[in-house]
């Protein structure tokens, strides 16, 4: 078994292994670590949960000198909580070595403070793109011309909020030796220019999980039939009693409208969005962090690195514009021995989105709520298959009705009306025998009901 030892990590970085309680690398920390440690430039492609994180601050820190007075690693993050909580890991090596100096520079703080507190210079420095870029450029502050690598994470979330001028902007005040690290879950094609022009021959490091989510993940379509989706969503949250419950839409007004609705129904809920004001966001993760909320409605950015520990249950209103997000989203429950069951709400247009996360493993059942109970329902790509069930029957009884050895005008036409014949035959055959079966089965529910009415848990 593969272990940290392998490293040969300064022995601060090896007591904050295990005060993280680390056993062995992950996969990602397996290969990236030796790179970094080369100085090689690398492209790192991993899903959320796959210990990225640390395979970039481990090396970074034990590249650390503390008697140099001096910026030595820069590390963006295009949301401030996800730069908090690099910040937050990187503080634990403090603890082990107080001499290392770590800096979150990010918005909705007060500048001026922030500049006051350069005036000595911290190792490494751990912000959003925009907060660095001022600091650095604007202000002159943040003297990150001396720093020996740069680390972009989350750089397809980095290009989606635009921030790429501005990390375009920081990477050119620094080295040209300099070594760059980028992480993304993607790479997408309009962030590729910027990757020639700052690295040179980046190694590659693709971890690609078999599975797209864990087996003890269960994956729930409701289909929503004209119905309100909202009074939908209350019906779901009437049948559960989650630890913790997400509730993910694709846009950050109708995260705010949801939520505010469901408060004024008398639900306690929390919500993480872009239209939240910094000071509200601080105050919210602080009250979520505290596990005030059952529910909380969000936007993607929460599926993206934000940590909020014990949530049981995913609810999407719609599936994100960005497929590979619904990994990201279901990822947030059903974390290690515990399970977890991700709702979500489809029209007849979501079909395509469906077949895509089917086509990356994910294996869905599709159930309603009727009178208040989880009800499964048919498979819903029923149609299809009884079309390529129709042309095996066509087949079937084209070879049993014989082709006589002398034909006569017209045969062909007479044939295929006998066949055609048989055919609605064998059709009204196995639809009747489908009837049956339903009727038995609704009965069957019926009774099921019934009793448990007069056992009163219903």
């Amino acid at each position: 078994m593969k272990t940290f030892e392998q490293f040969n990590f300064k022995p601060f970085v090896n007591d904050t292994i295990r005060l993280l309680n680390f056993k062995k690398p992950t996969k990602i920390q397996e290969r990236v670590i030796p790179q970094v440690m080369r100085h090689t430039d690398i492209i790192g492609i991993s899903q959320t949960g796959t210990g990225k994180t640390h395979a970039f601050l481990l090396p970074i820190m034990n590249g650390i000198d503390p008697n140099s007075d001096k910026v030595q690693a820069v590390i963006t993050a295009p949301t401030r909580e996800l730069a908090t909580q690099i910040f937050e890991h990187a503080r634990l090596f403090q603890k082990a070595n107080p001499a290392v100096r770590v800096s979150l520079v990010i918005g909705g703080n007060d500048k001026q403070k922030a500049i006051d507190k350069l005036t000595v210079q911290p190792h490494v420095v751990i912000g959003t793109p925009g907060r660095i870029r001022d600091l650095s450029i604007n202000e002159q502050a943040l003297k990150i011309t001396t720093a020996d690598i740069f680390v972009v994470d989350e750089a397809d979330m980095t290009l989606e909020f635009g921030y790429l001028e501005d990390i375009d902007a920081v990477a050119g005040l620094m080295k040209d030796d300099l070594q760059m690290l980028v992480f993304s879950a993607t790479i997408p094609q309009n962030i590729r220019p910027f990757l020639r022009k700052y690295m040179k021959n980046p190694q590659i490091i693709e971890i690609d999980e078999k599975k797209a989510t864990t087996d003890n993940i269960e994956h729930i379509l409701v289909p929503v039939r004209h119905k309100s989706k909202f009074e939908l969503l209350k019906k779901i949250m009437d049948t559960i009693d989650p630890y913790i419950c997400l509730i993910f839409c694709n846009k950050r007004s109708e995260a705010r409208d949801i939520a505010q609705k469901l408060h004024d129904d008398g639900y306690r809920v929390g919500e993480i969005h872009g239209d939240l004001e910094p000071r509200e966001r601080r105050q919210m993760m602080r009250r979520i962090n505290n596990m005030d909320y059952q529910y909380i409605v969000a936007t993607d950015i929460a599926a993206r690195g934000i940590d909020i520990d014990g949530a049981s249950h995913i609810i999407s209103m719609d599936f994100p514009t960005e497929l590979d997000f619904y990994v990201h989203r279901a990822g947030r429950c059903g974390r290690g021995k515990y399970t977890g069951i991700c709702y979500s709400l489809y029209n007849v247009e979501d079909e395509g989105s469906i077949k895509y996360l089917e086509n990356k493993g994910i294996k869905f059942t599709n159930q309603e709520i009727k009178d208040g109970v989880w009800v499964d329902l048919a498979d819903r790509d029923r149609r299809n298959k009884r079309v390529r069930h129709s042309n095996e029957i066509e087949t079937r009884i084209s070879k049993m009705v014989n082709r006589p050895t002398k034909v006569k005008p017209g045969y062909k036409k007479k044939r295929k009306i006998e066949i055609q014949k048989l055919v609605r035959k064998e059709k009204r055959s196995i639809i009747q025998q489908d009837i049956r079966r339903q009727k038995k089965e609704r009965a069957k529910q019926a009774q099921i009901e019934k009793r448990q009415k007069e056992e009163g848990n219903y």
